[in-house]
């Protein structure tokens, strides 16, 4: 069910809910129960079929390239050319098995989703309460929530008190939700400010309430997430279509150049056989065979590589796509900040005065006599405590915690204090209200501590506590204090007030009210404070020609603030919340998505719609994120990156790579490492496509003009897979440029930037007419079999040879300023041990019908092979003079 359709229970009376729902403040009867459940199904996410084995052979048997290939082994077996045949099944088995492995991917996002689905629900039926499953609840019941406990479904809330509820891997808000269910509120009311309404897989961290349930399983909000994952169609990362792209376009011209061939067959009125025997070596030297699963196994060396550097990839394009990487869509709550509320500033009268707040880390050197009662009052006017199996992390409210922290920045034991000064008497919080107060025996004086909203505390405090002691307060004190809590919290700080009284007596009776003719201490303002780190991956994304854009669920204010100090936000950008979100077509959110850095208050999706919208305006888009409300977007984007340790387990499996330290900082390594990737399988393109392009002028060429053919199918099998691979890959982990975070990420759709075609296109006609020339001396010296094996050579130690000067477009094949590529020199040495054996071992001599060569063959084929070099060189040479010329 769509979101946007769903009834607005926020906006409807009680009684209106009730009667929608075909229920009552005593629940359903058991027997009602039990027929909604029937008719309804179970409070729980439905799950989709994951792909069969066989639906992902499918889909690597139909891709043209491997089509292709299939047909040729058909052929070569009808023709009884067991050797090539043989050599093709292989590959197309190879092929299929990488492909399968690598899709085999963990889809598990809906069965985390399920994972956060409360176990057992107390429910009222007929009047009285039971406990069930939670997966039994239904439409109408009437659920029961106290501290701790998970929302088990949506609820409407009948009534609440004191209720916080921990919402923000929903709607991500750093602290919890105050909510209230006496609230009516508008039908446009945004997700995360629905007091009235607690959602499924929500944390109850203080008060209790009783609520209606309206929404179960995939109808729930976390259900209409479950099911945009579950309707998403996984996406093509721009690797594999640019790889799709390359395939389709050399399959087409295969198609093209056999079907000439044919033409040109039956002018010459040639034995049919014999044609086919040419368009399978043709059909098989138009396809790079290497390049698939070369390029596979260089994004896996990657991938080992980002892992040591706190990185793990969940796919493997993911790698190079972070690399192509346009723009970084991050998360604000637990991704560019901490996801802790922390107390930064602190104010005491001489601030006030002043008009300035203090930093925690200066506050012990001014005032301290003032800021030791603040810290007190801030610790032990507190319910929240340190969690003992988790070090450093609290149990209860955020806001409360954060004062816990507070009283540690001044060395103070937060438990030990308690323990010294225990709580005889406390006027619990409460949202009317909007503060608490404790009562604690010190120095043998009865004092409370309150703390609160400022704007409900100011008036009750008659007195103000400074640096010379108490003194009486005045409306000037009280101006100062309102003024700079507006300042605060027009920084994007929430804050607290603190006050204490001396009691003549304790409390006896449990409504007894203290808080009057208080004395005010000062305020404490907190925020959930931006990584330190973050700044300058940002700045380091800027300078390679990314855009990071904040999507938050948190207010604007707060959003714009830590924006500003992260240096996401610059002049000339602008800040879009939810609700103009809402009201934008897509070609006008196309063209606001251009210059917003920061979209804030906006709902999952909302947040899925921003990634499609950059999409449709041609960015490649990465997503960070950490919550369950993050998923959707996570998996539509380009790349979707999880934080390892704060992510839910939804996003860390909805996502394509995981940030194992959290650290926005390795999202900075892992562009660097993708872009290393990327132009390191340009390398591997460039150096494998020179030698198909010398392989069909070759055969072309010979068949143009009526020639007995210089290759055979097997001879461009083995060049494509036993001397070209081994150099492809050594290509594949050549190390990066010293300047490749300097350069724009590549936009365009086809791995053939600039003058890639035009040095492919040169290399292979130079590279054929060399086979060519050999073919001819060694047919002229020798005959047919000769040519042909000295052919093969030259073809095969010029493909060995020219993988040196692959390494740069520009740079003299003697100079590389990022060092020796060892692997360069490993795979030379490999590939001419297994040129030796078939060329030099009888028996595999014969199966690729191929001759032994005297010293003046063997010098010719020398000689032609080093030509090739020689004409990169000079054409690298020739590059630099006219580039300094310009």
């Amino acid at each position: 069910m769509d979101r946007h359709r769903q009834t607005p229970w926020h906006a409807l009376k009680l009684t209106e809910v009730y009667k929608t729902l075909h229920t009552s403040e005593e629940g359903l009867s058991d027997a009602e129960a039990a027929e909604r459940l029937k008719k309804h199904g179970r409070n729980a996410l439905r799950s989709k079929p994951p792909k069969t084995i066989l639906q992902m052979l499918k889909a690597q048997i139909i891709d043209p390239m491997v089509l292709i290939l299939i047909g040729a082994a058909a052929f070569s077996a009808i023709l009884q050319e067991w050797t090539e045949a043989a050599v093709i099944f292989v590959i197309v088995i190879v092929n299929a098995v990488i492909g399968i492995v690598q899709e085999k991917k963990a889809q598990s996002s809906l069965e985390a989703l399920r994972n956060m689905s409360a176990p057992t629900a107390r429910v009222l039926r007929q009047g009285e309460e039971s406990v069930i499953p939670a997966s039994e609840l239904v439409v109408g019941d009437v659920v029961m929530l106290g501290d701790g406990d998970m929302v088990p479904a949506d609820l409407r809330l009948i009534d609440s008190a004191n209720l916080k509820v921990q919402e923000a891997s929903l709607t991500g808000e750093s602290v919890p939700s105050e909510k209230e269910a006496e609230d009516l509120l508008p039908e446009d009311c945004p997700l995360g400010d629905r007091s009235n309404m607690a959602y499924t897989s929500a944390i109850v961290t203080y008060g209790r309430a009783t609520g209606v349930v309206v929404a179960t399983g995939m109808d729930t909000e976390v259900g209409n997430i479950a099911g945009m994952l579950d309707n998403q169609d996984d996406t093509d990362t721009p690797l594999k279509r640019k790889l799709n792209a390359v395939g389709k376009t050399l399959t087409i011209v295969g198609l093209i150049v056999c079907a000439l061939i044919f033409a040109i067959g039956t002018f010459y009125q040639r034995p049919l056989i014999p044609q086919f025997l040419v368009a399978i070596s043709l059909a098989i030297s138009i396809i790079p065979e290497g390049l698939p699963a070369t390029a596979t196994i260089v994004m896996a060396l990657g991938v080992q590589r980002m892992a040591k550097k706190n990185a793990l990839i969940r796919k493997l394009p993911a790698v190079e796509t972070l690399g192509s990487a346009t723009v970084i869509c991050s998360d604000k709550t637990g991704t560019l900040t901490l996801n802790k509320m922390t107390v930064t500033h602190i104010a005491v009268n001489g601030d006030f005065e002043n008009g300035t707040t203090t930093p925690v880390e200066n506050a012990a050197k001014q005032h301290p006599a003032v800021y030791k009662e603040l810290v007190y009052a801030a610790a032990l006017c507190n319910d929240a405590s340190l969690d003992p199996d988790r070090k450093g992390e609290i149990i209860g409210d955020p806001t409360e915690g954060a004062l816990i922290y507070l009283a540690q920045a001044f060395g103070i034991d937060h438990e030990a204090l308690e323990d010294e000064y225990p709580r005889f008497f406390e006027q619990p919080f409460d949202s009317e209200r909007k503060r608490m107060t404790t009562v604690h025996r010190i120095n043998e004086k009865w004092i409370s501590y309150t703390k609160g909203a400022v704007d409900e505390m100011l008036p009750l405090c008659t007195h103000i506590l400074t640096s010379e002691g108490v003194r009486p307060i005045t409306e000037a004190d009280k101006e100062n204090i309102t003024k700079l809590c507006l300042s605060m919290s027009e920084g994007a700080l929430r804050v607290l007030g603190f006050a204490m009284r001396t009691l003549t007596e304790l409390p006896t009776d449990d409504d007894e009210n203290v808080e009057f003719d208080m004395t005010f201490v000062g305020v404490t303002g907190m925020i959930d404070p931006p990584r330190k780190e973050v700044a300058d991956s940002v700045r380091t994304c800027r300078q390679a020609g990314i855009r990071t854009i904040m999507i938050t669920g948190d207010h604007k204010v707060t959003a714009l603030a830590i924006a500003k100090e992260l240096d996401i936000y610059r002049k000339g950008n602008t800040v879009i919340s939810g609700e103009e979100l809402d009201m934008m077509t897509d070609d006008e959110l196309d063209d606001a998505v251009k210059t917003t850095t920061v979209f804030a208050r906006v709902s999952p999706a909302d947040k899925l719609r921003i990634i499609q919208s950059l999409k449709r305006t041609g960015e490649v888009a990465a997503m960070t994120g950490d919550g369950v409300n993050d998923s959707p977007a996570l998996k539509a984007a380009d790349i979707g990156v999880a934080m390892g340790i704060t992510g839910t387990d939804v996003a860390k499996d909805a996502a394509d790579m995981i940030l194992l330290d959290d650290s926005f900082t390795t999202i900075a390594y892992a562009i660097k490492e993708g872009r290393r990737v990327y132009r390191n399988i340009q390398k591997v393109i460039q150096f494998l496509l020179v030698g198909n392009i010398a392989e069909i002028l070759t055969l072309f060429v010979a068949t143009l003009f009526n020639w007995d053919a210089p290759l055979l199918a097997v001879h461009i099998l083995w060049v494509n897979l036993a001397t070209a691979t081994l150099p492809a890959l050594a290509l594949g982990v050549d190390p990066a440029s010293k300047n490749i975070m300097k350069h724009k990420p590549v936009k365009s759709g086809t791995l053939f930037e600039k003058d890639l075609v035009r040095r492919v296109i040169i290399q292979g006609i130079f590279v054929a007419s060399m086979t060519t020339c050999a073919y001819w001396i060694g047919a002229s010296m020798s005959g047919h079999v000769t040519g042909q094996t000295m052919a093969f050579c030259v073809l095969a130690f010029s493909q060995m040879l020219r993988a040196f000067n692959q390494r740069s477009d520009t740079e003299p094949i003697w100079v590389r300023a990022e060092g020796i590529n060892p692997w360069l020199i490993l795979s030379f040495i490999a590939s001419a041990i297994l040129m030796a054996c078939i060329l030099f071992i009888p028996a595999l001599q014969s199966a690729f019908q191929l001759t032994l060569l005297n010293g003046t063959q063997w010098l010719v084929v020398i000689g032609l092979s080093l030509m090739s070099i020689l004409q990169v060189e000079i054409t690298k040479h020739v590059k630099r003079i006219y580039t300094k010329a310009c």
